[in-house]
């Protein structure tokens, strides 16, 4: 499998690095497993022979005329995570080669790929509308303003949707480097992961924070403070809007608008985040934890952690 990754100035280090070691350990490890998968030949490819990284250091380029022919091309993520200058550089003039690029590869029917804030370029490409991908859980509500033609799971850590793979913040390069050789060989995938000592992460739910999310809005912050405020009280929608002084109907618009789901789903998240804390911080029995988070039954909240972080309890409790 020929694959090009993409270096570009200010891409992010980390993310660049993940891939090419990621795909180097699954050449190495090709051998140790039957009936391997050929082996990848990954080129890194640039504008320029030398393109300068965000955390300064020189990477040496192939033309990026060599990825005309390849199977796969990634761009990994850009060295930036304040919302408004990221928009700012995808949609700008010196982002405007790299969606070239991506547009043009798509055109010839070749896949893509990219993780974290790539996901931005590719969505400004254009090659995401009617598609489903993921980005960096706290870059979702943004995202999901610029990008409606998009559908944004932002609680998974790899999408694929037609010829376009996608993965999560930051660290996702490594998911999505093992879902490229997983691809040939689930068997490599996995030893390549234990080699690595990489958990299987399918979703971003465990990390995200429901705080950081609810502040992209004022009626969803407020909501959110509300909810913290009655964290132990049987919830309604309807309460919480009254509260507000607004109508049930533009709470629900506001925290799906901003964060892709309901009012309910978001109280499950705060909820799950606060029993979280407290099974790590303290030695309270999870009936007590359940009672203060709102659940008269610890069954109810036990059985919401583990959807919703993929642990059990004890596991939760043992970090």
């Amino acid at each position: 499998m020929d694959l090009a990754v993409l270096a570009y100035d200010g891409v992010f280090d980390s993310g660049i690095s993940a891939l090419l070691d990621v795909l180097e350990a699954a050449n190495a490890m090709r051998g140790e497993i039957p009936h391997p998968p050929p082996a990848w030949r990954v080129t890194t490819v640039g504008f320029r022979r030398r393109v300068r990284t965000g955390a300064g250091h020189v990477v040496a380029t192939a033309p990026v005329d060599a990825a005309t022919d390849v199977d796969l091309l990634v761009v990994p993520a850009l060295a930036e995570r304040r919302p408004d200058a990221l928009v700012a550089h995808v949609s700008g003039p010196d982002s405007a080669a790299v969606r070239r690029l991506v547009t043009a590869t798509r055109s010839r029917g070749t896949p893509v790929a990219s993780a974290c804030t790539g996901t931005f370029l590719l969505a400004e490409a254009g090659v995401l509308d009617g598609r489903r991908a993921t980005t960096s859980w706290w870059l979702a509500p943004v995202f999901r303003r610029r990008y409606p033609a998009v559908t944004l799971d932002d609680s998974r850590m790899v999408a694929m949707s037609d010829g376009v793979v996608t993965a999560g913040a930051a660290f996702g390069h490594i998911d999505l480097a093992l879902a490229i050789v997983r691809m040939r060989s689930h068997t490599l995938a996995d030893l390549v992961a234990r080699y690595l000592v990489v958990d299987d992460r399918p979703s971003q739910s465990a990390y995200a924070i429901p705080g950081a999310l609810a502040n992209h809005d004022p009626t969803v912050a407020a909501f959110e403070r509300w909810v913290r405020r009655h964290l132990g009280e049987p919830l309604t929608v309807g309460d919480a809007a009254r509260a507000l002084g607004i109508s049930e109907r533009t709470l629900q618009r506001a925290v799906r608008r901003t964060l892709g789901i309901s009012p309910v789903r978001f109280v499950q998240a705060v909820r799950v985040e606060q029993a979280t804390h407290m099974l790590r911080t303290t030695d309270l029995s999870l009936d007590a934890i359940a009672r203060k988070v709102g659940y008269e039954h610890a069954h109810t909240l036990r059985t919401l952690l583990r959807t919703r972080t993929g642990s059990t309890t004890p596991a939760l409790r043992g970090r």
